[in-house]
């Protein structure tokens, strides 16, 4: 069974997600990138709201977009979503000449970070272009981050599994899983990918667009939140022809941490 992560924009999105079932909520701003970041201000906002209703719902929250070489300003980042109230702080790592040096010191900081994996970045065939491998999975699991995720960058309708093989995901959820950490996955997920997710088992599966009326950028629907909850809560078997039409995507498209 996994549990539903929740990305949301607002209190009001928030305290509909929650509602509806979704496990852990996930604080980001869709309109600015992948892992686009609220202001300070609305994490503490959204996170006083949350609390109030719902005191013990685990609550993520973004740094946003910034490169992965910029060690300094995710640093200063990390602490100030840590400070504003969250429980866990999500941090985009890219591939590259500058991804373990970014691991080394987010393991280092004095908040419990969640490094998240862009895999449809590079393509491998130098250090420049490296894409995610087992060797940079293992050296993220080596540090024990309370959890790993598991993403894309570009929200342009492909989906994790078009960069990332079944078997290839399930085995970097398994390295990670053998050194003490939860796993997540994430990136433009939908009903068509439903069994895949089954497949790989993740701890944690995270949605934006598969909760939305009309794409990543328009509001959460808590009807889709509470069918996505019982369908990743089941441990088999077909959606629904009326679930996915009522879903609405098309087939386009949380154990706590």
């Amino acid at each position: 069974m996994a549990a539903l992560l929740a990305s949301v924009r607002s209190d009001d999105e928030a305290l509909d997600a929650a509602q509806a079932g979704a496990e852990l909520i996930d604080l980001k701003e869709p309109d600015a990138g992948a892992l686009g970041g609220l202001s300070i201000d609305n994490i503490v906002h959204i996170a006083r709201q949350l609390r109030a209703r719902y005191p013990v719902k685990p609550i993520s929250a973004t740094i946003g977009d910034v490169p992965t070489d910029a060690l300094d300003e995710i640093a200063t980042r990390v602490i100030e979503v840590s400070d504003a109230g969250i429980d866990y702080v999500k941090v985009g790592v890219t591939p590259g000449p500058a991804a373990r040096r970014c691991l080394d010191q987010l393991a280092t900081l004095p908040a419990t970070v969640v490094p998240v994996f862009l895999c449809d970045v590079g393509t491998g065939a130098d250090e420049k272009n490296a894409a995610v491998d087992d060797a940079l999975v293992l050296h993220a699991a080596a540090l024990r981050f309370v959890g790993v995720m598991f993403d894309t960058s570009a929200k342009d309708g492909s989906t994790l599994f078009d960069h990332v093989s079944v078997d290839t995901l399930a085995r970097w959820l398994r390295l990670t899983r053998e050194r003490g950490s939860m796993c997540g996955i994430a990136g433009a997920l939908g009903w068509a990918q439903l069994e895949q997710i089954r497949a790989v088992a993740p701890d944690v599966a995270g949605f934006r667009t598969a909760l939305c009326t009309d794409g990543r950028r328009s509001r959460l629907d808590p009807q889709r939140v509470a069918q996505w909850v019982s369908a990743l809560h089941r441990s088999g078997g077909a959606v629904s022809v009326g679930a996915a039409a009522q879903a609405g995507d098309g087939g386009s498209t949380a154990r706590r941490l």
